[in-house]
């Protein structure tokens, strides 16, 4: 779902509120989460899912594909998210 047909059933539920009241919203949840990883912090959203980071390990022989050559991954971090099994549950029936 993209984010203006997110704003739009937001709008339909909500329509006391305007669209920047909406956007503003949107923004500030999505900014909480990006402050709290940013902060080395699991978000969980009850009925959602988690989202958390995961650190990967340095890589000295990764090869690339299309010419065999060895490259260096060093160490990263990923954002990982495990959905709730309510969630799974809703999905699946």
């Amino acid at each position: 779902m993209s984010r203006p047909k997110l704003i739009k059933q937001l709008k339909e539920k909500n329509p006391q509120l305007n669209h920047s009241e909406l956007m503003s919203v949107l923004n500030t949840f999505s900014e909480s989460i990006l402050n709290a990883l940013k902060d080395q912090k699991t978000v969980h959203i009850k009925g959602i899912g988690r989202w958390y980071l995961k650190k990967l390990k340095e890589n000295f022989n990764s090869r690339n594909p299309a010419t065999s050559e060895l490259i260096y991954k060093p160490e990263r971090v990923k954002v990982r998210f495990k959905a709730s099994k309510k969630l799974i549950k809703l999905i699946n029936e």
